[in-house]
C-alpha cells in the first residue's frame, strides 16, 4: 500500500494490545533505510485508545523523499521513537587499526573484532542469524545514509535525536538500532523469503504484527518488502518501548559500536 493508510471498520474495531509505557513516546516511525529513496521504507504508528494504530505505511520516493516525510511526522509528533534498519556503527577495533596501517602490512586485530561489532556477535549466539559485517559489506553505504538521515532530521528539526538506551528518561525524539529479521526469529517467525509479496510466511507475520497493533487495513500479503520491514522496525521500536529487548552487557562499548534492540 503506498501512502497513508485508512483504517477499515474491521481493523477499526480491532484489539489493540497495552502498551506498558505509551507515555514514554506515543509514535514510533520505523524505517527500512537504503541509499535510495525508492527503496526505504517508512511507517508510523501511534498510540491511541489504549493500543497502537498503523497510520502510514509507504516506500519513499524521490517526490516524497525520507528527510522530508521523517520531518514532518517529526513536526507532528516529536515525542516520537525512530527506530532505523541500519548499522548505525562501526566495529570499535577498526579504526584504531586501520589508521597507523601501511600497505602489505598486517592487521593486528582479530578478524571478527575488525569486520563485525559486539552486538552482531551477540545475535549471531542468541538466533543463529547474524546481520550484514558493517565492516566489510556494502551494508556501510546503508550505514552511511542512516547516519545521514538522522542528521538531516536533527537540522531539520532543531532536535538532537540522541540514541536511546532504555525506554524510559529519553530525551525524545529518539532513534535505536532495530533489524527485522532478528525481530522475526524472536517472536517465533519464519524468515525465508519473508519480503517477497504472497510468500508463504506472510500469513504468519500478519498474524503477529496484528495482535500487536492496529493495521489499519495494511495487507501483510501483498505490501512491498521495504514497507513491511518499516512495519516490522515499528514493531521492534514496541519490544524497546515495554521493556522486551535485550540491552547491551558491556554500555560503554555499545555506545561506541551501536547496538540492535531485538526482543529477548
Amino acid at each position: 500500500m503506498d501512502g497513508p493508510i485508512a483504517a477499515d471498520g474491521a481493523a477499526a474495531q480491532a484489539a489493540r494490545p497495552t502498551a506498558a509505557r505509551p507515555a514514554a513516546a506515543p509514535t514510533v516511525i520505523g524505517i527500512d533505510c537504503a541509499t535510495v529513496a525508492t527503496n526505504v521504507g517508512l511507517a508510523r504508528a501511534r498510540h491511541e485508545d489504549g493500543g497502537w494504530r498503523l497510520i502510514d505505511a509507504f516506500v519513499a520516493s524521490p517526490a516524497r523523499p525520507p528527510a522530508t516525510v521523517v520531518t514532518d511526522w517529526l513536526r507532528d509528533d516529536p515525542r516520537a521513537l525512530l527506530a532505523l534498519d541500519a548499522p548505525l556503527g562501526w566495529p570499535a577495533a577498526l579504526g584504531p587499526s586501520l589508521a597507523p596501517h601501511r600497505a602489505g602490512a598486517p592487521l593486528n586485530a582479530p578478524i571478527e573484532t575488525l569486520f563485525n561489532r559486539v552486538t552482531d556477535r551477540a545475535l549471531q549466539a542468541r538466533l543463529g542469524k547474524r546481520p550484514l559485517e558493517v565492516g566489510a559489506d556494502r551494508i556501510a553505504r546503508t550505514a552511511w545514509a542512516a547516519l545521514d538521515l538522522l542528521q538531516r532530521l536533527r537540522t531539520a528539526t532543531g532536535c538532537p535525536i540522541p540514541l536511546a538506551w532504555a525506554p524510559d528518561g529519553v530525551d525524545l525524539p529518539a532513534a535505536i538500532e532495530v533489524y527485522p529479521a532478528g525481530t522475526l526469529i524472536a517472536h517465533g517467525l519464519p524468515t525465508r523469503g519473508y519480503k517477497h509479496p504472497e510468500s508463504e510466511p506472510r500469513a504468519a507475520i500478519g498474524a503477529c504484527l496484528g495482535a500487536r497493533l492496529d493495521l489499519a487495513g495494511l495487507d501483510v500479503a501483498t505490501t512491498p518488502g521495504h514497507t513491511l520491514d518499516a512495519v516490522l522496525c515499528v514493531a521492534a521500536g514496541l519490544d524497546f518501548l515495554t521493556g522486551a529487548a535485550l540491552g547491551p552487557d558491556d554500555p560503554e562499548v555499545a555506545r561506541r559500536e551501536g547496538w540492535i534492540w531485538v526482543r529477548g
